[in-house]
C-alpha cells in the first residue's frame, strides 16, 4: 500500500512514541505505544466497582474521578514506559464520542500536557481506536477488512478502507448490544456490568430455553435489539404474573443466543455481498466469549481470516487510542488547542 510504504519510509530510522490519553466514560487510562504497534505501557484505573451500587455509569461521579486520577496514571504510563515527556512524539486524546463531561477532563489535560511539553496534539475518535486495537496484537493485519464494533454504546458494522478511512455498512438503529446486556442482566438480577455476567451465568443454561426474537432490519446491515430487550422483561413479567418459575440462567443464555446470531448473521450477510477476506471484531462485547467462538466458527467456514484483540484491548483502553494516534498523525492529523469534547461524534468525521 502506497500510504503504508510512506509511513515506512518516515519510521525508517526513528521510532514515534505516542502517550495516549483515554477517558470517553469510566475508565482513566493511558499508554504509551511505539510506532502504532508496540505497547510500551497500558494503564488502566476502573470505576466498575464505584458504578456497580448505582447499576451503571453516573457521569459526575465518573467526570469526578477522572479528575483524581488522570495525573497519576498519566505519570505511570510514562514510568512504565521508561520514557520521558521529552521522548513523546505526539499526545493523543479520545475527544469524541462518549461522556461530555469524561471526555472533557481527559481533552483538558492532553491540550495543558501537548501545550506545555511542546508537542504535537491529536484529536482519537474512540470507535476508531477499537478497531485499531486489533492491530497491536495482529502485526500482519492491514486494510482493508471488515470490523464488527460491539459496545456498551455503539454497534457498527464497518468496512476499513484504510488507515483512518472507514464506510459505515451497518449500525444499530436503538440500543447498542453492551446497553441491551445491561438491561437485562440488571432484570434478571445479575446487576452491573451486565456483558460478563450474562457471559459467565449462561453457561450454566440453556440457549434454546426461550426462543427470543431475531431482529433484521429491512434489507441492511443495521442492528435493533429494543425488541429483544422488551421481549425478555415481558416474559419475566409473563413468568412472574403465571407464578411460573424463573431460571436466571436460562433467560441469559436464550438472551445472549439471540444476540449472537444477529451479530454473526449481519456481519456474514455484509461479508458475503463485499467479498470480504479479513474480519475482525473490536469493542467491550467483543470479549464475550459465545460472540467470539461463533464469529470465529463462521469465518472458518467461509474462508475469512478472523481477528479479535485479548479481552484487556477489548473494553476501553489508552493503548488503542495510541495505535489509532499513531496512524491519524503520520497521515498528518494534528488537532489545535480549541480541539473540544465531542460527545455524538460521527465515525469519520473531524
Amino acid at each position: 500500500m502506497q500510504k503504508m510504504k510512506m509511513m515506512t519510509d518516515i519510521t525508517e530510522n526513528k521510532d514515534v512514541k505516542i502517550l495516549a490519553i483515554e477517558s470517553s466514560c469510566d475508565e482513566t487510562a493511558a499508554s504509551v505505544v511505539v510506532n502504532g504497534r508496540t505497547v510500551l505501557s497500558n494503564i488502566i484505573s476502573s470505576q466498575i466497582d464505584l458504578h456497580t451500587i448505582y447499576g451503571g455509569v453516573v457521569p459526575e461521579i465518573a467526570s469526578r474521578k477522572h479528575i483524581e486520577k488522570i495525573n497519576y496514571v498519566v505519570e505511570e504510563a510514562l514510568n512504565t514506559a521508561g520514557v520521558t515527556l521529552e521522548e513523546i512524539d505526539a499526545v493523543a486524546v479520545t475527544y469524541g464520542p462518549g461522556l461530555v463531561g469524561a471526555l472533557l477532563v481527559g481533552v483538558s489535560f492532553a491540550k495543558a500536557l501537548a501545550y506545555g511539553a511542546g508537542k504535537p496534539l491529536v484529536g482519537v475518535h474512540h470507535i476508531e481506536g477499537h478497531i485499531a486495537a486489533n492491530y497491536i496484537e495482529n502485526p500482519e493485519l492491514e486494510p482493508p477488512f471488515m470490523c464488527l464494533v460491539v459496545s456498551g454504546g455503539h454497534t457498527h458494522l464497518v468496512n476499513v478502507v484504510d488507515y483512518g478511512k472507514f464506510e459505515i455498512l451497518g449500525r444499530t438503529r436503538d440500543d447498542a448490544a453492551g446497553e441491551a446486556f445491561d438491561k437485562v442482566a440488571r432484570a434478571i438480577g445479575l446487576g452491573y456490568p451486565g456483558g460478563p455476567k450474562i457471559d459467565k451465568v449462561s453457561y450454566e443454561g440453556n440457549p434454546e430455553a426461550v426462543i427470543f426474537p431475531r431482529s433484521k432490519v429491512g434489507d441492511a446491515y443495521d442492528f435493533s435489539f429494543s425488541g429483544l430487550k422488551s421481549a425478555v422483561l415481558n416474559h419475566l413479567n409473563s413468568c412472574q404474573m403465571k407464578g411460573e418459575e424463573i431460571v436466571q440462567a436460562d433467560i441469559a443464555a436464550s438472551f445472549q443466543a439471540a444476540v449472537v446470531d444477529v451479530l454473526v448473521r449481519n456481519a456474514m450477510e455484509a461479508a458475503k455481498v463485499n467479498k470480504v477476506k479479513k474480519l475482525a471484531i473490536a469493542g467491550g462485547v467483543a470479549s464475550n466469549t459465545h460472540l467470539r467462538k461463533a464469529m470465529e466458527e463462521a469465518c472458518k467456514k467461509r474462508g475469512i481470516e478472523f481477528y479479535h484483540p485479548s479481552p484487556i484491548l477489548c473494553t476501553d483502553n489508552a493503548a488503542m487510542i495510541g495505535c489509532a494516534g499513531y496512524y491519524e498523525y503520520m497521515n498528518g492529523v494534528r488537532s489545535g488547542l480549541d480541539l473540544n469534547a465531542v460527545p455524538n461524534l460521527k465515525l469519520g468525521e473531524r
